[in-house]
């Protein structure tokens, strides 16, 4: 695998574009989080999959799936990333983070499973700490068994597990994300076992669109606020999200305040996470697919406006 091209900023974040020598493409980030140097927080995140066949409505890496990548294309990702900033593999941000959440829902494919296993041997990293986000696509319960054995015997609580769920609407949710998938009781079964007392919270992630409904209620039956947190973030700006007609219903303003608060009340810890509009210009948020956007005839409103540059 070589790297081709990137766009974007060492300020904010950039995004890889590699291709494998039978021509397929995957794409990888890092980031920071201004003003924090990257020597005190720094995030990469890695695909899984070459595409996806999620077909979730608001994902520009749907739709095109060309199969999984294996175990050194994954860590390919990371090696190349790391060994640009530290070449002796000694990363020494306090908050390390590697999340498996660019292209493809990562517990589509066995292999992450060994790059987890790997990784705190592969670095010199005290502040690491694995992300994995995932829809639980059902059939992989032989995934999820081994990914709660490596989290326990490997990590100790410092792993961030999240669950996409989007909507408390169980129509709703399957006309988002089509693939068949784990319902709110098996996550919350699960979470209730992979949650380590003293350790990260299990998140549950909303990029809530108009019309999708985040329910206290239901919250409240399924989900423990001392296992549990939630995470709202908007719907970015991705052509699959203007084809499907989703616009998000989340922004800066008195309405998130408003959803924050009640999901507070309901004794939930709660983050509102909007990021920088520059990363929707550079096609690093989630959903965003710079291939997508080579391929298009067309621009997008608040999004993609970065050009690759060669390598």
């Amino acid at each position: 695998m070589k790297v081709r091209a990137w766009t974007g900023s060492d300020e904010i974040a950039a995004v890889y574009v590699a291709e494998t020598d039978d021509g397929r493409h995957v794409e990888f980030v890092e980031s920071v989080e201004p003003p924090i140097p990257r020597d005190e927080k720094w995030v990469l995140i890695v695909s899984t999959l070459f595409g996806c066949p999620g077909r979730c409505r608001f994902c520009d890496a749907g739709g095109a799936y060309a199969g999984p990548l294996s175990r050194d294309e994954i860590l390919f990702q990371t090696d190349y990333l790391i060994e640009r900033r530290y070449p002796p593999r000694v990363v020494p941000a306090g908050k390390f983070k590697i999340q498996f959440a660019r292209m493809g829902d990562p517990a589509l494919n066995d292999a992450v499973l060994d790059v987890l296993e790997e990784l705190p041997d592969r670095y010199d990293a005290p502040g690491l700490m694995p992300a994995l986000s995932t829809i639980a696509p059902s059939g992989r319960d032989e995934f999820f068994e081994r990914l709660l054995d490596i989290a326990r015997s490997r990590y100790k609580g410092r792993f961030q597990l999240q669950f996409s769920l989007h909507t408390t609407d169980p129509g709703k949710r399957d006309w988002l994300m089509p693939m068949k998938k784990w319902g709110l009781e098996e996550i919350a079964r699960y979470g209730e076992r992979f949650h380590v007392k003293g350790g990260r919270k299990i998140t549950l992630n909303f990029a809530l669109a108009e019309g999708m409904p985040l329910d206290l209620a239901v919250m409240k039956r399924h989900f423990d606020p001392q296992t549990f947190y939630i995470k709202i973030t908007p719907v970015n700006p991705t052509y699959a999200a203007v084809q499907n007609n989703l616009q998000s219903s989340v922004s800066a303003g008195a309405k998130a305040e408003w959803l924050v608060g009640l999901l507070r009340s309901g004794g939930y810890d709660v983050l509102l996470s909007i990021g920088a509009l520059e990363e929707n210009a550079i096609g690093s948020n989630c959903g965003q697919y710079i291939k997508r956007f080579l391929e298009a005839d067309s621009s997008l409103e608040s999004g993609y406006d970065r050009r690759l540059v060669s390598v």
